[in-house]
């Protein structure tokens, strides 16, 4: 009878080895795969979170209001002897429905400018977003236009507007401009 009772025990030790070592091969083939899978997830979400997302933002930012404080300079601004180049030049600063608005009110400027020798200087000292994505921008702009008619002394109007930009083609178009 002890050669039966020492093949059982030699069998159970055989068994709990192979118990072992499966479960180091488990541990080994599955356990440290998924923990790796799960730090690097965590990594990739913290890097995209705290430091990829920020620049982006701030880049469209700072983008955004430089093409609000340009394009509002742009459309504002002419001389009679040019106002038809320059006021056309600007509509291509425009995208959706404004292009259509600011192309119908320049109609109506183009010939007074020319027949009353009027001229439009615009400047902006001050622009801040308001809102940014990746492709839509609200930006705030203070105006300052010096408007000379003929001979008459010029006339300044400081005013603000509420700018809206979308993102098309790699470049910030104005689709809204509204006084406020």
């Amino acid at each position: 009878m002890s050669k039966n009772q020492t093949k059982p025990q030699t069998s159970l030790t055989a068994v709990e080895s192979a118990n072992r070592s499966r479960r180091m091969r488990v541990l080994v083939y599955v356990v440290v795969p998924l923990l790796a899978l799960v730090l690097a997830a965590g990594a990739v979400y913290t890097y995209v979170t705290y430091l990829y997302l920020p620049k982006r933002d701030d880049a469209a930012r700072t983008a955004s209001v430089q093409a609000a404080k340009d394009g509002a300079e742009k459309l504002l601004s002419y001389k009679p002897e040019t106002v038809r180049q320059q006021l056309t030049d600007a509509r291509a600063l425009t995208t959706g429905p404004f292009r259509a608005e600011y192309a119908q009110m320049t109609q109506g400027v183009i010939p007074g400018a020319e027949k009353n020798h009027i001229s439009a200087i615009t400047t902006v000292p001050a622009a801040a977003s308001v809102s940014v994505s990746a492709d839509h921008a609200v930006v705030l702009v203070f105006i300052n236009q010096t408007v000379v008619v003929g001979d008459k002394p010029p006339t300044n109007t400081p005013t603000s507007v509420q700018v809206t930009l979308d993102r098309e083609g790699g470049k910030w178009l104005i689709s809204g401009f509204q006084t406020i």
